[in-house]
C-alpha cells in the first residue's frame, strides 16, 4: 500500500473488543466462517465464496450511512491455536483486517483491527469532511455485529 502522504486523508485505522460469553473455540469458529456473517451480522448483506478452499470471498456491506462497500478478503493466517484470523482487503477497501480472539476471566475477548484506505472515488473525496461520519458508521456497524454474534452464540451454540 503506498504510505504516501496524499493518500493518508483516505487511509483509516479501526479497532474494535467484542467480550463474549463463550467458549474462545466457539467464538474464533464463528468469526472464521465469513460465510456465515450474512445469517447473523445485519450490516454483512452479502457473502459469496471466491475459491473452493474458502480461502477468498466478497462482501457487501452496508451500515447507517447510504453506501454499500463492496470488498473481497483473502486469507493470511488463519490460526486456530493462537486465536488468530487475518485477511488481506481489496476492492472499495484496500488494506488488511484481524481477528484475536483470547480468553479473558470467564469470557472471551476478540478484538479486531483493521487498516484500509478507501478505494472508492466518491469516498476518497469525502474522506476528510466525512470522517467522524466514516467512523461513527464504522462503529455502529460493530457494535450491532457484536450484539448479534452474542445473541447467537447464547441461542444456538451448538450451531456455531
Amino acid at each position: 500500500m503506498d504510505r504516501s502522504p496524499r493518500r493518508r486523508p483516505s487511509r483509516f485505522r479501526f479497532r474494535s473488543v467484542w467480550d463474549l460469553d463463550a467458549p474462545p473455540a466457539v467464538v474464533y469458529r464463528a468469526l472464521e466462517r465469513a460465510a456465515d456473517y450474512p445469517l447473523w451480522w445485519p450490516q454483512v448483506r452479502r457473502f459469496e465464496s471466491g475459491d473452493a478452499d474458502g480461502r477468498t470471498g466478497t462482501a457487501v456491506i452496508r451500515s447507517v450511512l447510504p453506501y454499500a462497500l463492496r470488498v473481497t478478503a483473502t486469507e493470511l493466517l488463519r490460526d486456530p491455536a493462537g486465536g488468530v484470523l487475518e485477511v488481506a482487503l481489496s476492492g472499495d477497501l484496500e488494506g488488511w483486517a484481524r481477528w484475536t480472539v483470547r480468553p479473558r476471566g470467564t469470557r472471551t475477548r476478540a478484538l479486531y483491527e483493521q487498516e484500509a484506505e478507501v478505494r472508492r472515488p466518491l469516498l476518497r473525496r469525502l474522506a476528510v469532511p466525512g470522517r467522524p461520519l466514516f467512523r461513527l458508521n464504522h462503529t455502529l456497524m460493530m457494535r450491532a455485529g457484536q450484539r448479534a454474534l452474542a445473541a447467537r452464540l447464547e441461542a444456538q451454540p451448538e450451531a456455531v
